[in-house]
């Protein structure tokens, strides 16, 4: 049982976010490209420190793109950044803080600065739900041109975890 004063246990980085995970997400169209269904792999490694990197490899509506990524981690202040390269012509910075609760469930909250892309100010914000050790979720929120932040779909992640041999 847990007490009043127990403390939330800080987030782990190595031990969870390490590896390839699967996703599928629906987007709406946006100054970001055609609407429809992203698939790929989102491959996490280790680095120096409290810093990591990822890779994304997807396949979207209008073909193949790629998303480079250098992430910061800083447990101590339970927050989170990182700065994405996109195959498409596009850089972002997205900060925010990481928050759980006793039962291992933690949420990143994090927003992007507005860039510009397709000659639109374009702004993020996402709530990753880290919702069990193989599985998360996103859900993005976009605001174009200053505009109010609308639904830009909620993207399903699941650890790809080798099958066993049998020997």
């Amino acid at each position: 049982p847990t007490e009043k004063g127990d403390e939330v246990p800080i987030f782990d980085y190595n031990q969870y976010f390490p590896g390839t995970w699967n996703f599928e997400w629906r987007v709406p169209e946006s100054p970001l490209g055609q609407g429809g269904t992203l698939t790929g792999t989102e491959t996490f490694t280790g680095g120096e420190g409290n810093f990591f990197t990822s890779r994304v490899e997807v396949e979207g509506p209008t073909g193949p793109f790629t998303i480079d990524s250098v992430i910061v981690y800083q447990p101590e202040n339970r927050s989170f950044a990182r700065w994405d390269r996109d195959s498409r012509g596009f850089e972002m910075l997205h900060a925010g803080p990481i928050g759980g609760d006793l039962g291992g469930f933690y949420t990143i909250h994090y927003e992007t600065a507005p860039f510009i892309y397709a000659d639109q100010e374009v702004r993020l914000r996402y709530r990753t739900r880290l919702v069990s050790p193989v599985n998360y979720k996103i859900e993005a929120r976009i605001s174009v041109d200053g505009g109010p932040f609308l639904n830009f779909g909620s993207g399903w992640f699941q650890r790809d975890i080798p099958e066993a041999t049998g020997r």
